[in-house]
């Protein structure tokens, strides 16, 4: 187990940035984010890592896992799961720029959504979290570091939705078009760790609902995720790491969310994407964390993020607005797939009865495929 510390800055924009890589956390970088392009202003301590860590396959960290950094009271300091980053990085200043946001300087750390969830409740400072699925959010309820009504608004805790797509390569050479193209032979399939990752989580459900929706009985939908996970080459600890395994040339296709796709091809990356017809609708949820010491400012930047603006700009950023009225304005950039369903269907019965049956570590089914090939869960 290694842990390594960076000097971290403050940009001029009151705006530093944690990233968090490794499915055990196991090591911390701190980066220095300049805004627009002027110099940062160095005035933080350095920060630290020292989770006790015991990653197995999956990476995931240990119940004992103490993560600590230091943090600059009365900052806001966001943790959050690996793909809104840059969706972040343009809110942030316009939140800073409104009455409730000025002065307010922000710290924030980004890694797979599960990691994410059990570094808070082990110690890790938090004033928001922004995870990928609402288990993550209620792990911290449980804790006593999240309020039991996070969810209760009109958005019901959700600032962002998204779905699950096929990211291909450039002019899809293979073809792929559907949840039964995945399974074929010889086809590299890129998929984030389920035991890590919620975005793969969302992956799974999407693709094990697809098959409810198409008329399949649960057991050819199990058999048909044992024959997806067949194909599936590189199980990374999050969602943004297995685009980087995608975009390095690994695979033929990869699930991911939506917006990573839309993320990918504004970066410049040579990949299109494709929507199925039947297809979940992912919920990304953010809640205030009760054991920061800037729980005001938190609760103001979480109000902001259902703002028009906030949701214009994670719409810039390719995520699916819950707001109505900015939702509308971009509809024809989000289509609507035609078997939209969601975690709380019949067939799936949301997250609570999803989380025992799929991803339980002894008796889930997703469990039981990866030791069937060899991968501890």
């Amino acid at each position: 187990m290694t842990s390594t510390n960076a000097d971290r800055t403050r940009p001029e924009n009151g705006h530093s940035s944690l990233m968090v890589r490794g499915a055990a956390l196991l090591t911390v970088a701190f980066l220095i984010a300049a805004c627009n392009g002027t110099a940062a202003t160095p005035t933080p301590p350095a920060a630290t890592a020292t989770p006790a860590t015991t990653p197995g396959a999956s990476g995931s960290p240990a119940a004992s896992a103490s993560p600590t950094f230091a943090t600059t009271p009365g900052d806001v300091t966001l943790v959050a799961y690996s793909t809104p980053k840059a969706a972040y990085d343009a809110i942030i200043p316009l939140f800073q720029g409104t009455p409730a946001g000025a002065g307010v300087n922000f710290e924030e750390s980004y890694g797979a959504s599960g990691d994410q969830s059990r570094a808070v409740a082990a110690g890790l400072p938090a004033d928001v979290v922004a995870f990928s699925l609402s288990p993550d959010i209620d792990r911290l309820v449980t804790a006593g570091l999240v309020a039991s009504d996070w969810n209760s608004g009109t958005y019901k805790g959700m600032v962002t939705d998204s779905v699950v797509v096929f990211v291909v390569r450039k002019g899809n050479p293979k073809n792929i078009k559907t949840w039964d193209d995945l399974t074929q032979d010889g086809l590299g399939v890129i998929e984030a760790n389920p035991f890590t990752s919620g975005g793969a989580r969302w992956n799974v459900m999407a693709a094990w609902g697809a098959e409810i929706k198409s008329g399949k009985t649960e057991a050819e939908a199990t058999q048909y995720l044992s024959d997806l996970f067949a194909n599936v080459l590189v199980q990374d600890d999050s969602a943004r790491a297995s685009m980087q395994t995608f975009i390095s040339g690994q695979g033929d296709v990869m699930l991911a969310y939506e917006n990573e796709a839309i993320a990918a091809q504004q970066g410049g990356q040579d990949i299109d994407y494709v929507i199925p017809d039947q297809t979940i609708l992912i919920e990304n949820p953010v809640a205030v964390a009760t054991g920061g010491d800037a729980t005001a400012k938190a609760a103001d930047f979480v109000s902001y993020l259902t703002t028009n603006d906030a949701q214009e700009a994670y719409a810039s950023k390719g995520y699916r607005p819950v707001v109505p009225s900015v939702m509308t304005e971009h509809a024809a950039q989000f289509p609507n797939p035609s078997g939209l369903f969601t975690i709380d269907d019949p067939a799936l019965g949301g997250w609570s009865a999803v989380n025992t049956k799929f991803f339980d570590k002894t008796n889930g089914v997703v469990a039981k495929i990866e030791l069937g090939l060899g991968i501890q869960p």
